[in-house]
């Protein structure tokens, strides 16, 4: 049986996807490494094929044209065959005690003829020049040592969202959610975190530090200049997610609030990247995408407008803008991106 599927989507990752796959081989046969090769134009599907016929039992790969990160990340999925469903980025990797770990509780579930449909455990910021590796954990938020529900769960800080990095999805639950993320689109990895949240009942966190989460190349979605040049997409995705859900609905007070608690991050996130491009345009762009949110749900865009962080970002004239991008600065800080 193959527990966790592991898909790495992979476009020209020529230099890096090895370490990566490296990384889930001691896992054996309890795994299945599917790598996607989304049309790249270096040596990516000649290392994958190399790899495949190495580990015949152990390695896929999908060979497709080139779609972007989510629609790897769809393809990944469609071909897994585990119970459950990892994504590591191809210049990321995972360590190898946590790993063990993590495939021994899953074995143990299994034994016990139980499931979850979600399991999360921690991430650190493998950032270059940096001294001290943060590590973001959930000691504080979620259970240990059982399986939990929403309604269990304790309050957030800022840095402490799930995010790719720390979650693992049961893979039957994904696709009878039918999230499909979107081709050609940045910063979907918000959408694959937050879409199956509602669907998710029973979650178990371990505290393993499992996801080594790679920050430093010039070229990386997450560095700002690229955000700011991108941030048409960034204002796609966050829209994409305020539609998804009429919140109300959501029957978990505990979810609902944390669904509303992402939305304002994604907000915070785009109204920051708009104010600090310093454009006209862009500024015009912020508060179209703040009236957005009110058409879409005024009882949502008061509790995020009126809270810390739609306040921060939404003091008037030059002299607010300079405090926003203040507050994003020691926030950036703070979480350790870019």
């Amino acid at each position: 049986m193959k527990y966790i599927s592991f898909a790495i989507p992979c476009y020209n990752s020529q230099d890096y996807m090895s370490h990566a796959i490296e990384s889930i081989l001691p896992g054996g046969e309890d795994v299945e490494i599917i790598i996607v090769n989304d049309g790249s134009k270096d040596r990516t599907s000649e290392i994958a094929h190399e790899y495949m016929e190495r580990y015949p039992n152990i390695i896929k790969v999908v060979d497709k044209e080139n779609g972007g990160h989510g629609d790897a990340v769809n393809s990944g999925l469609t071909n897994a065959q585990g119970k459950y469903f990892k994504v590591v980025d191809s210049d990321d990797w995972v360590d190898e005690e946590a790993l063990h770990k993590i495939l021994e509780l899953l074995r143990h579930l299994e034994d016990e003829n139980e499931q979850i449909d979600m399991l999360v455990s921690n991430y650190v910021y493998e950032k270059v020049g940096a001294a001290h590796k943060k590590c973001i954990h959930y000691r504080n938020v979620l259970p240990q040592d059982e399986i939990f529900r929403w309604d269990d769960i304790g309050h957030f800080h800022l840095d402490q969202y799930i995010l790719m990095h720390s979650v693992i999805y049961r893979t039957d639950m994904l696709k009878l959610s039918q999230m499909i993320l979107p081709k050609h689109t940045f910063y979907v990895d918000n959408i694959y975190v937050y879409y199956p949240l509602p669907y998710v009942r029973k979650i178990y966190y371990l505290d393993v530090d499992f996801y080594r989460y790679y920050i430093g190349r010039d070229d990386q979605s997450v560095n700002e200049k690229n955000m700011i040049a991108r941030v048409d997409q960034q204002i796609f995705v966050t829209k994409t997610m305020i539609d998804m859900y009429e919140l109300k609905k959501v029957t978990s007070k505990k979810l609902r609030a944390y669904m509303i608690n992402y939305l304002a991050i994604m907000m915070t996130v785009s109204s920051i990247l708009l104010i600090r491009s310093k454009t006209q345009e862009n500024l015009e762009k912020k508060k179209e995408l703040w009236k957005y949110l009110k058409q879409k749900d005024v009882k949502v865009y008061i509790k995020i407008r009126y809270g810390i962080l739609g306040q921060t970002m939404n003091i008037p004239g030059k002299s607010g803008r300079k405090i926003s991008s203040l507050a994003y600065s020691v926030a950036r800080r703070i979480i350790g991106f870019n």
